[in-house]
């Protein structure tokens, strides 16, 4: 009699609204069990219908990632309602568009708090139980931004360089460890997600990620391969690729064009709403789902995604073809001598 398999259990921190919404309903069409952790009940009510709908199960737990302690209560509810924990995602973050003159120390202490101690949070509670069980996997959502940091976003910039300097130092420990737990970074491009109707913002006009955007469901794809497949860490997106090769290659002109062209890009041309609301400190109400208003201009599909996915077949296929060709060359070369003896 085959045995059915057992569904994974996930834990998907930020997951009411954007990026973490996307990937909760992809980790749901694979028929996880997954635990969701962000702040606004609404958004993780909404988010727990979409998991139910497409065939998952969800336990819906209020936490903000900047409580330790919280975060830890979250993974003991989890694996008492699921089970034992096979995935934990780490995504949730806050930000501020703000250059850093204007930039008050409670603000940088806050995404600090959440952006990167948050991810630190999360992996101790996670490493608490995969590592006596010696399997596991964490996945790290990273940005391009781990590596280029941009102007106008100086304490995201150094919270996502600060996740990619811990998970080098955590992946090293685990390989000394000879452990079985697996963490892995995906580097994402900019996304169209509601972040950016609620980031707290002392620029003139409505903030906006810097173009071309992709749709959170090109994250979320790239997450669950991650999450599935032994990758170091993903670049997702030309961009992010370019951004993170450029700027080893030519930093000092990433300086120089981001000076010039990093402030109008990340704004619209409409100017922001007196009683705009941001969510540094407490979530927005409602539920605001995956994505943002930049629907016309995303994305659904990265091409170098899709490449990064199948880069193992791409390069049989490949070296297949040059070996046909380096065959098809001397043949030819034997039809000639052939012919001439």
């Amino acid at each position: 009699m085959k045995q059915l398999k057992k569904p994974e259990v996930v834990v998907i921190t930020g997951a009411s609204a954007g990026l973490g919404r996307a990937i909760a309903r992809a980790f749901a069409r694979e028929g996880a069990y997954i635990g969701l952790l962000a702040r606004g009940r609404d958004g993780l009510e909404g988010a727990r219908r979409d998991v139910e709908e497409l065939g998952g199960r969800a336990l819906v737990l209020p936490t903000d990632v900047a409580d330790a302690d919280a975060v830890e209560r979250a993974a003991e509810a989890i694996e008492q309602e699921f089970g034992p924990i096979d995935i934990w995602v780490n995504n949730a973050m806050v930000s501020v568009f703000s250059p850093v003159k204007e930039m008050r120390p409670e603000e940088y202490k806050r995404v600090t708090e959440v952006t990167y101690l948050g991810y630190v949070y999360g992996t101790l509670a996670a490493l608490k139980r995969m590592l006596p069980r010696d399997r596991g996997v964490i996945v790290q959502v990273g940005s391009a931004l781990a590596y280029r940091g941009i102007p106008l976003q100086s304490a995201y910039c150094a919270a996502k360089h600060a996740i990619q300097g811990f998970n080098d130092s955590l992946r090293s420990e685990l390989i000394h460890d000879g452990s079985r737990v697996r963490v892995t970074m995906v580097q994402l491009p900019a996304m169209n997600t509601p972040q950016f109707s609620w980031v707290k913002s002392r620029l003139p006009r409505k903030p906006q990620p810097v173009p071309p955007i992709y749709q959170p469901e090109v994250g979320a794809e790239a997450v669950l391969f991650a999450a599935h497949n032994d990758r170091r860490e993903m670049y997702v997106g030309y961009p992010t690729v370019e951004a993170i090769v450029g700027d080893k290659i030519a930093p000092g002109f990433a300086d120089w064009y981001l000076a010039r062209n990093g402030y109008d890009a990340q704004q619209t041309d409409e100017p922001v709403e007196p009683s705009r609301q941001d969510n540094l400190w407490e979530p927005v109400p409602g539920d605001h789902g995956a994505h943002g208003t930049f629907d016309k201009r995303a994305s659904a599909r990265s091409p170098q995604l899709w490449a990064n996915i199948n880069r193992n077949w791409l390069m049989m296929a490949g070296a297949g073809l040059a070996g046909l060709a380096v065959g098809l060359f001397f043949n030819r070369e034997e039809v000639k001598v052939s012919k001439r003896s």
